[in-house]
């Protein structure tokens, strides 16, 4: 219902219209917009009432719905498998991932386990024998570790990748004086030809002479390579040592995961403290259990924040007033927000959303500080009804005034996060949808399920009950009377923009004996003149409510009773009435606020150019532990990625030859390749093929030259020559597959390097069944893979001269080492090299895309912003259509935009400040932004809009009513953030919670000061204009009856407000029926249609809700 307009616009002989559900317009016609919100909040206005008829059966309905949906967190699933959260959905490398793992499946070749060693002196030179000693100790203790497990016993040669570690004898190291000269150039493993460790895979932070030759180096790394978990479980399938434990897939998992835990841990420990080294360790494994830690809910901290919020509510709700005190309500709220966000996570469950770290450290205490916001709203327009209003229509009348703003507000956050899931990462999509979710089981449970929590705690007020303890009465019942000023008679007063108001001073107590409350005026009667009134006689309305009395017996206590009565009767709103809004809204003040906006955002946008892109597993493992030191040390000294080129199906490899060898020349090229050495051929599986090739070849000359083969026989010949005889009669004709001419007119690689295309996929079976190590060597993983076929020089049935082709291949690749990658601006620039050079490729018909950890992570900075502006500008313009559709005034809903926009460019460039690189988390917490800030602006927006008066009156009015919740909610928001500044990952300390808490500060700043400075200077003119009844004279009233008040007027009346200070003594008892209404907390009284019959001479005294203290 529409509230009547206060006392201090209207003349004394103004007479309320009668109650209406829809905003009362007395200058004509009804605007279309305002029938339209009229219409809604009539609905809303019916669904309030409805509630509060049947809130009992609304509020267990509701809590039971709640708890079932809350019982889907039975069945969440929390992931944290790297590739699942980070990459991006449907983009290519999604795509290239799935082609993959189709052609060879999910699990990788290996698992890497690195040792890092580095001196405790940083700087000192590592190549040295002790260091080298050090290194070798640490990797023996580490090789040798052993676990038991199914009854068994697991070491390093049953779960090793390969055979076993070469190990070097100490005696070795002792006769080599001179560690650099020995490790200058990498070194060679057992076959030289194929086993090459580049001196970049072993020392890091090198140091050499002006010719070039290896002087010192800093940091020294060893790695073994693992089986992975299917490899070993096919490796032991049907062996005796695991045919009694029912062996699986599963326990070779575990089996390597322990041995990996064990490995850390041993050579971390190798080395004793005094040592002039330090080794560093880490695993696979040790990367899951951080990933498992950081997604681990802390139930302290989940428990520590919502009892912090709990103690926050209670006590900024609590009054002396127990009939005005809302202590359980705030309780009760708080509670229900917390129900509501496990209802919404459980619901998220049932639709299968998985969780994952943001969505078990962040989101709960989120949900809480924006869920709480609407709580607090509400709680405050209860208290604030307008007087007159039937028990029965209590909350009807507060979500008609409120349930615009609670759903605009949650509306726009919902928006907010959905427009945040169009960034294509799946944890951050994922986390969207269930903040979006979780926002709106929030408002479902503050509109359905906190109004029957509100209309119960009325029903406790009107009973006269304790607040939190309402099975106690409340000790006495102090009742508040609102005295209304009969006609004045006499005088004629000049009907301006100053009005005559008449109001009451009082004081009043309880009698502890007769538990009546005796209210008490003061026996002079006079005029006071107004305070000064900063916005020039707008703003100022004389508070002549006896809400605010103060309880006094005797005379000489009047003074110090006055003392207190400012402070007892100080609230928020009272600050935002007499202190801010009044300084806000001169014209000094309202410059300042615009040239410190526009300072903040001038210096915002060079923030914007300080942002870098990146996110690094160091930013997200906790600092000081040993996995962060590992990690900064490989950053540091070891930056090289293992990654290949894929070549795919759809394309005759036989006939492409030359753009394969390009494709290489070309990947090889990039800034970021590692280059072979000068005297090592490319390790790549098209190179060995082809100079394996040209080794038999040249074998079946010297063989053919020296007479060993013949046109008809191969036996007395090499075991290359009798291979190359077999694969030069080849014609790769089924019909007729040998031709014995072709030995002396045909070679295996032509002059150009190439192959024969008819003897290609015939060669590769020969190659890859007689050259192991070059397969193994080039890590080709052909698909499918070429038949088995075994070479029998003295085979003589002929038989073993067909050779099976090979089918055509659709999965092959060339390995790459990437190095120097330290900033996110190195791996763009590596993935723009590496897919120009794959296009490249494809114009001349050579699929390929690359493959490894820097596409599958940082392939989303490639168009990060681009996709970051997108969602904003989708989302300012998606927050335009909602604000003008509920607001229905789209100039109101432009400054909103135009201040949430601001926030969200200020918010960027305090990151630049700040040092928070752009990724995927602050872009979907950027985007979001813009639906948290419209819980700073849509309430004071509305509240202008709505309220008569010049546009300095309406602001003054719009931070009045609206300070109090906003300010709450912003405090309830921090609160909530306040437990992630706990947790043991500074990730979370950095990139939610500072993030989080400079987007609540800057809401809470643009919210109530630079919008209201706005919306002064250039808000749209009022939708209500109240005109009012003038009269050249003012009649004056009959003689008082006995027990009424007698109103005067002095004759030096002044032209402006007057309070009016009479004495009467009144004593009443406490009302038979709980019908009373409770005075709303503010200083201005307003004027109560039902008090004031329209056609009667009679003023009568309205009895209203229990007050025996003071605000």
């Amino acid at each position: 219902m529409a509230r009547p307009p206060p006392l201090g616009e209207l003349p004394p002989d103004y007479t309320p219209p009668a109650r209406s559900a829809a905003p009362q317009i007395l200058t004509g016609s009804l605007k279309a917009p305002l029938w339209l919100r009229a219409y809604f909040q009539g609905l809303l206005f019916t669904l309030g009432c409805g509630i509060q008829r049947h809130c009992g059966k609304v509020l267990f309905l509701g809590l039971l719905a709640l708890g079932a949906l809350a019982l889907g967190l039975r069945v969440a699933i929390i992931e944290t498998d790297l590739e699942q959260l980070w990459v991006e959905v449907g983009s290519r490398v999604s795509q290239e991932l799935h082609y993959t793992k189709e052609k060879l499946g999910e699990e990788a070749a290996y698992t890497s386990q690195m040792l890092i060693q580095t001196p405790r002196q940083e700087g000192e030179n590592i190549l040295t024998p002790e260091a080298l000693g050090l290194h070798l100790q640490a990797a023996l203790a580490a090789s040798k570790v052993q676990v038991s497990l199914y009854g068994k016993s697991w070491d390093l040669n049953k779960i090793c990748y390969k055979s076993g570690v070469p190990l070097i004898e100490n005696g070795m190291i002792e006769r080599a004086p001179n560690v650099a000269q020995e490790l200058s150039g990498g070194c060679h493993g057992f076959s030289h030809k194929f086993m090459h460790w580049q001196e970049e895979l072993l020392l890091g932070g090198m140091a050499r002479d002006p010719q070039g030759q290896l002087l010192r180096a800093e940091a020294l790394q060893s790695t073994f390579l693992l089986m992975s978990p299917r490899q070993l479980y096919e490796h032991f399938r049907g062996d005796y040592q695991t045919h009694d434990i029912s062996w699986s897939e599963e326990q070779a998992g575990t089996v390597l995961q322990a041995w990996q835990r064990r490995f850390v841990q041993l050579a971390q420990e190798a080395l004793p403290q005094n040592t002039s080294q330090q080794v560093h360790a880490f695993s696979s494994t040790t990367l899951d259990d951080i990933l498992h830690a950081f997604s681990e809910v802390s139930a302290a901290r989940v428990v520590g924040g919502y009892l912090l919020m709990l103690a926050y509510a209670c006590v900024t709700m609590l009054r002396w007033d127990c009939a005005q005190s809302q202590g359980a309500v705030g309780l009760a709220g708080v509670l229900l927000v917390a129900l509501a966000v496990a209802s919404g996570l459980g619901l998220c469950a049932l639709f299968g959303i998985a969780f994952n770290a943001a969505t078990t450290q962040v989101l709960p205490f989120l949900a809480l500080g924006i869920g709480v916001d609407d709580v607090f709203l509400l709680a405050h327009a209860f208290t604030e009804a307008p007087p007159g209003t039937p028990l029965q229509e209590r909350m009807g009348e507060c979500l008609q005034r409120t349930g615009t703003s609670v759903t605009l507000t949650s509306i726009n956050n919902m928006v907010a996060f959905f427009m945040a899931a169009l960034v294509p990462i799946p944890a951050l999509r994922a986390f969207s949808l269930q903040a979006a979710i979780v926002v709106g089981c929030n408002f479902a449970a503050v509109m359905l399920v906190f109004p029957a929590i509100l209309s119960l705690d009325l029903h406790r007020r009107h009973c006269q009950r304790l607040d939190v303890l309402c099975c106690f009465s409340s000790p006495c019942s102090a009742r508040v009377i609102q005295i209304l000023p009969q006609e004045l008679a006499d005088r004629a007063v000049p009907m301006g923009i100053a009005h005559l108001t008449a109001t009451v001073q009082a004081f009043a107590h309880c009698e502890a004996s007769s538990q009546h409350v005796v209210t008490i005026l003061p026996p002079q009667t006079h005029l006071v003149p107004p305070p000064s009134d900063p916005l020039g006689s707008e703003l100022f309305s004389p508070g002549g409510s006896t809400r605010d009395l103060l309880g006094q017996e005797e005379v000489t206590r009047q003074k110090a009773a006055c003392k207190s009565l400012s402070c007892a009767r100080w609230n928020l709103a009272h600050f935002a009435r007499h202190q801010f809004a009044p300084l806000l809204l001169q014209s000094h003040a309202k410059v300042f606020v615009l040239v410190l906006f526009g300072s903040l955002l001038g210096l915002s946008l060079y923030g914007a150019t300080l942002v870098q892109d990146g996110l690094a597993l160091t930013d997200v493992v906790p600092q000081g532990t040993k996995e962060h030191d590992f990690l900064s040390v490989q950053l540091r000294y070891f930056s090289l990625y293992e990654v290949a080129l894929v070549t795919q199906g759809g394309f005759d490899y036989a006939h492409s030859q030359r753009a394969l060898f390009d494709l290489h020349q070309r990947f090889s090229s990039l800034k970021a390749v590692l280059p072979p050495p000068a005297t090592q051929a490319p390790r790549t599986w098209l190179h060995y093929y082809r100079n394996w090739l040209q080794g038999i070849q040249a074998a079946f000359d010297q063989d053919w030259v020296s007479g060993r083969i013949t046109r008809h026989s191969y036996r007395n010949g090499s075991e290359d020559g009798a291979l190359a005889y077999k694969l030069l009669i080849q014609t790769g004709d089924a019909q007729e597959p040998l031709d014995f001419s072709q030995l002396t007119t045909r070679k295996l690689v032509d002059e150009e390097g190439l192959i024969p295309p008819e003897l290609f996929y015939v060669g590769l079976t020969v190659w890859v069944s007689s050259d192991p190590l070059g397969l193994a060597a080039s890590q080709a993983n052909f698909y499918p893979p070429p038949p088995e076929w075994l070479h029998d020089k003295y085979d003589t049935t002929g038989e073993n001269l067909r050779i099976p082709a090979a089918q055509p291949l659709e999965f092959a690749q060339f390995p790459f080492l990437l190095r120097g990658l330290q900033k996110t601006a190195d791996f763009v620039e590596a993935i723009e090299g590496a897919r120009a050079a794959c296009a490249e490729a494809g114009r001349a018909g050579v699929r390929a895309y690359p493959s490894g950890s820097p596409f599958l992570f940082w392939e989303q900075y490639l168009g990060l912003r681009r996709c970051f502006l997108l969602a904003v500008c989708i989302l300012l313009v998606c927050t335009f259509l909602v604000c003008a559709l509920l607001l229905l005034n789209p100039w109101t809903a432009g400054l909103i935009v135009l201040v949430l926009a601001m926030m969200t460019v200020e918010l960027f460039g305090i990151m630049g400040f700040l040092g928070i690189k752009l990724s995927a988390i602050p872009v979907v917490i950027l985007v979001a932004s813009v639906g948290i800030g419209v819980e700073f602006t849509v309430h004071v927006a509305l509240g202008f809009l709505t309220t008569p008066g010049s546009r300095n009156l309406r602001a003054a009015r719009a931070l009045e009513h609206t300070f109090a919740p906003v300010t709450d909610g912003a405090v309830s928001t921090l609160l909530g953030l306040l437990m992630l500044a706990g947790s043991n990952f500074d990730f979370i300390v950095r990139y939610f919670f500072m993030v989080l808490t400079v987007l609540t500060l800057l809401g809470l700043l643009h919210g109530l000061a630079l919008l209201p400075v706005l919306l002064s200077i250039l808000g749209p003119p009022p939708e209500v204009i109240q005109l009012y009844k003038e009269s050249p004279e003012v009649l004056s009233p009959p003689a008082p009856l006995a027990g009424e008040l007698r109103w005067g007027v002095s004759p030096t009346l002044p032209q402006s407000f007057a309070r009016v200070t009479t004495s009467m003594t009144v004593a009443l008892h406490p009302p038979p029926l709980p019908g009373a209404y409770n005075h709303p907390a503010s200083d201005e009284p307003t004027w109560s249609p039902a008090a004031t019959p329209a056609a009667s001479g009679c003023r009568n005294l309205t009895s209203r809700g229990p007050c025996p203290t003071m605000e």
